[in-house]
């Protein structure tokens, strides 16, 4: 009986903001199942079924939203490799060692909105990064950053690269101080390169934040990516930059006739798509600690 008990108090004490955060999120995600089948007016409406879905389903916008948050997928492997790199780098104690932790830390804490809106006025037309480009003879490479879709996408990633790479250096950073360095030394007094160290002795030791990283950063590309847009572009030019977050609130807020039948709908998809790749991401991860 003692022991049983003894189990049970930590979930006794967790259980007061349990129930707090299922009131809160529990109810929320009830009712906009409930709304996404309804056409809604004021406070509830009629039940339509699947209506609300066909719309979202059928429109273009939606489509195109879609397929950006899975091409922002694409900034996965280049987070983790230059995470990857600028840890080692940082845990060699380079020379000047302490400014490049901060200079690459700093970005992650800056808020998004503070971020997005310095980088919209960097990469207009005639801002400050195509003026350093024309300064030093590289006229072609002065493009439209975010007036062009070709491009406006592919720019908003390199600020998402910026602002989110310190997340991937800090935790890296943190599961190599906990590594024997004597390896390190070891591998040296045996003629091992650097990158010889950083693919057999590095690599394995972060197999497992690696998995983690890049199962958070996969839900960040998904459901955390809304400020950039907006903030930035707006979603624009046209639809180039629109993703599900941002589409669900223009249904909710930028609509001349809002639509909360249609923006819950799109929400239930949008939590049905992170939930499968985060069932998905787990059974990788598990699959991977079998193996080891």
């Amino acid at each position: 009986m003692y022991l049983k008990t003894r189990k049970l108090t930590p979930y006794i004490y967790l259980l007061p903001m349990i129930l707090i955060l299922l009131f809160i999120y529990g109810y929320s995600v009830v009712k906009v199942f409930d709304f996404s089948f309804r056409r809604i007016r004021g406070i509830t409406g009629v039940f339509v079924g699947f209506d609300n879905y066909k719309f979202v389903l059928v429109d273009p916008i939606f489509r195109h939203s879609v397929l950006n948050n899975f091409q922002l997928f694409l900034l996965i492997p280049f987070l983790v490799f230059f995470s990857i790199i600028f840890s080692v780098l940082l845990f060699e104690r380079l020379r000047g060692w302490r400014f490049y932790r901060v200079s690459l830390f700093l970005p992650y804490i800056l808020a998004i909105p503070v971020a997005g809106t310095i980088f919209g006025y960097m990469f207009t037309k005639n801002g400050i990064i195509n003026e350093i480009l024309r300064a030093l003879g590289l006229d072609f490479m002065a493009i439209d950053w975010l007036g062009n879709p070709k491009f406006a996408l592919w720019t908003l990633m390199i600020i998402i690269l910026w602002k989110e790479i310190g997340f991937g250096i800090a935790l890296f950073l943190a599961r190599l101080m906990s590594v024997d360095e004597s390896i390190y030394d070891s591998a040296s007094i045996d003629g091992a390169s650097w990158w010889g160290k950083l693919i057999f002795i590095t690599i394995p030791q972060l197999r497992n934040i690696i998995t983690f990283f890049s199962i958070i950063t996969i839900i960040n590309m998904l459901s955390w990516v809304f400020a950039y847009s907006y903030t930035v572009t707006l979603g624009g030019p046209g639809w180039s930059t629109v993703v599900m977050e941002l589409y669900i609130f223009n249904k909710l807020a930028r609509s001349q006739t809002p639509n909360l039948g249609m923006a819950s709908a799109a929400s239930v998809i949008l939590l049905l798509i992170t939930i499968v790749f985060i069932i998905i991401s787990y059974r990788v991860r598990r699959r991977g600690e079998v193996v080891e």
